[in-house]
């Protein structure tokens, strides 16, 4: 059996046996039940997807996954594919927003060459996972070979199961390439399904005369590979229209969901690997906690559509794992906040119920 096909097997639903005793411990907290809103949601996920009442404090990775995309060739991008070596170069030397915000939270960030266009075995710290130069061309071909994406995919759970070897407990995601919002876009578009309109973005700034080739060329590679109507093969969609960044990104979402390590999903690029993680096994939803609601305007039709509820908002449109780093800060709280504080039956407040006499017998 290989990786890929292990993995998906191994994903099960999260169970529901102790959701009444963290929920318990949780109202037990000296608040009113129900005061720290989302935080209290984040924190029973994230001890449901541990099977701890009260589950330890995180430790948190972060993998932040490059490759470049051959759909640049269409003009989609409002920056040049060499930027994808150059922001690389910057993460290895630590300035990249990502790497700010990985200290700032104390999390493991590193960087997986899985696809940029260039020779990168000389650079000190990445992990070097090269599958090929770039995805090729959509819209005159398929972007990977049926061998490639399986590859990448497994690129992804390999590193899962290192993690999970490691003991860490919460994933982040996170990539970097120059192009990606088309591929993500042209996943959503086909698998969602949804309209061009709604769903294809600025990305990195274009203007609207780049917007149109960005819709055009989506629509081009959904008819070439025959990828229109409801129901899609979403291994096939991501093979034809994806990315390596983002197929590593969904191997790596199913290896940890296969682990029980709960994974917080950064903005647009990821929440599409995320998408075709969940259609490849339903069960995987269970184990993602979505970082914040992307600038891009494709997200929120997104986030919609999946009725899933983003932890931040903050106009965030960067990718490399930003909203997931910062997001990871708020778990902790959540955590810290189901061990540190201290109850009503241990701390001796009394309940509102206990002070108006109600339930006495």
């Amino acid at each position: 059996m290989s990786l890929f096909e292990k993995a998906k097997k191994d994903i099960v639903e999260v169970s529901s046996e102790l959701d009444e005793q963290i929920w318990a411990h949780i109202n037990d907290l000296t608040k009113p039940p129900g005061a720290l809103g989302e935080l209290e949601q984040v924190a029973f996920r994230f001890a449901r997807i541990r099977r701890e009442t009260i589950p330890a404090v995180p430790k948190k990775r972060l993998y932040t996954f490059a490759g470049d995309h051959g759909v640049t060739e269409e003009g989609v991008s409002a920056f040049p594919a060499e930027v994808t070596v150059q922001m690389v170069a910057n993460m290895m030397q630590g300035g990249a927003a990502i790497n700010v915000f990985g200290r700032h939270v104390d999390c493991d960030v590193q960087v997986v060459d899985v696809g940029v266009n260039a020779d990168l075995s000389a650079m000190e710290g990445v992990l070097h996972r090269k599958v090929r130069m770039g995805t090729r061309n959509m819209v005159t071909e398929a972007a990977m070979t049926e061998a490639e994406v399986m590859q990448a995919l497994e690129v992804g759970i390999a590193l899962a199961l290192d993690a999970a070897a490691d003991g860490v407990t919460l994933m982040g995601t996170g990539e970097m390439g120059i192009g990606n919002t088309t591929p993500a876009a042209a996943l959503m578009h086909v698998l969602l399904p949804c309209d061009l309109k709604q769903i294809v973005g600025r990305g990195t700034g274009v203007d609207d005369v780049g917007l149109q080739r960005k819709r055009d060329a989506i629509a081009a590679a959904v008819r070439l590979h025959s990828l229109d109507g409801n129901d899609q093969d979403p291994l096939l969609a991501l093979q034809k229209v994806g990315g390596l960044e983002i197929a590593a990104l969904t191997g790596l979402m199913l290896g940890c969901a296969a682990k029980r390590i709960a994974v917080v999903v950064d903005g647009f690029i990821s929440s599409a690997a995320a998408l075709v993680a969940c259609k490849l096994n339903p069960a995987t939803s269970d184990y993602l906690l979505f970082s914040h609601l992307s600038a891009e305007q494709g997200h929120r039709r997104f986030v919609e559509g999946l009725g899933v509820r983003p932890i931040l908002d903050l106009g965030f449109r960067l990718g490399e794992g930003t909203g997931a780093a910062l997001a990871m800060s708020l778990v902790d709280a959540s955590v810290k906040m189901m061990r540190e504080m201290a109850t009503f039956s241990s701390a001796g407040v009394s309940t509102a119920l206990e002070e108006s006499g109600e339930g006495a017998a």
